[in-house]
């Protein structure tokens, strides 16, 4: 545990250091940014754009040293200014994880709880939200979600009640690798929600014909999931040299440039990496405070992606 720590100051402490950026000609940033938050269009809360998903990495079952281990994870998360957490019941023992991780902090604020509901049963979608609640220590969610659209129309009329009851902040809808879009789509543009999530990296930007654009025009926040295609896009580049122009946005590796490019689109609202290790946590959280490219230089950035 005193490594651990030892390990997670020293990390604060540098990617502090770095996250104060002198304004840059044609940047259009500050001297020293503030951290990057996204409104919610329903209501105008504001949250942090990067946040961090659970799937495999704090599914760790009862393993007190590995339960311990994320628990750190989890501080560095909020220590850096971090909110949205996102799990679900498909994730094994990751609600359990996280709420052994929540108890042993000694603050929590700011966190943003996203979870889901995954069953095609009505009666077992309801002893989900209870049991979610009872693993997180919670009495109230800022978010539940349809997982993978199972049995979405009897779910969210579900949720919708709840949220109504006050028992949930805000309802939404779920799919990923790429799937589902047109049925996304449809419950987009004929059901009031108030999240999406869905998958959008640099490789997989199909996301950006429909999804996005009709996300902002029908006021829905969006969650992106697989930002790194569950590690395909960090291995894909994996000892390739970075191009020397993105160290002015202070970009220093590859899984920078890649969070960077999704959460620079202006109609992401958070971004969810899951990671199991702290030093990657503080290399997420390190660019909610760094100055992100204008929509040139994302196109540069897909460019230089597609070269390698």
């Amino acid at each position: 545990m005193i490594d651990h720590c030892i390990n997670r100051r020293t990390l604060l402490g540098l990617l502090a250091g770095g996250a104060v950026t002198a304004a840059l000609p044609g940047f259009g940033h500050a001297a020293a940014p503030a951290p990057l938050m996204r409104p919610i269009p329903k209501s105008g809360e504001r949250i942090p754009a990067v946040g961090m998903g659970t799937w495999i990495t704090f599914n760790v079952g009862q393993n007190t040293a590995l339960r311990d281990q994320r628990t750190e994870v989890l501080r560095t998360f909020f220590d850096m200014g971090g909110g949205m957490v996102d799990s679900s019941p498909m994730y094994g023992s990751a609600e359990d994880v996280m709420g052994y991780c929540l108890e042993r902090l000694p603050s929590t604020k700011g966190l943003f709880s996203a979870t889901k509901v995954w069953t095609p049963s009505d009666s077992e979608g309801v002893e989900q939200v209870a049991d979610s609640m009872r693993l997180w220590g919670l009495n109230k969610f800022d978010l539940f979600q349809v997982h993978n659209l199972v049995n979405w129309e009897n779910h969210l009329a579900m949720l919708r009640e709840r949220k109504q009851q006050g028992d949930i902040r805000y309802i939404g809808i779920t799919t990923s690798h790429g799937g589902r879009h047109d049925e996304m789509l449809r419950i987009m543009n004929t059901k009031d929600i108030d999240f999406v999530q869905f998958t959008y990296n640099i490789a997989d930007r199909e996301a950006e014909r429909r999804l996005l654009p009709t996300a902002a025009d029908k006021g829905i926040a969006t969650i992106i999931n697989r930002p790194y295609q569950r590690g395909g896009l960090i291995s894909a580049t994996a000892g390739k040299p970075l191009p020397a122009w993105v160290s002015e946005i202070g970009i220093t590796s590859w899984a920078q440039y890649l969070l960077t490019f999704v959460i620079s689109h202006p109609a992401v609202t958070c971004a969810i990496p899951a990671t199991s290790k702290i030093e990657h946590m503080a290399e997420n959280m390190g660019r909610m405070a760094a100055p992100l490219p204008a929509p040139k230089l994302r196109n540069r950035m897909i460019q230089d992606f597609e070269r390698l």
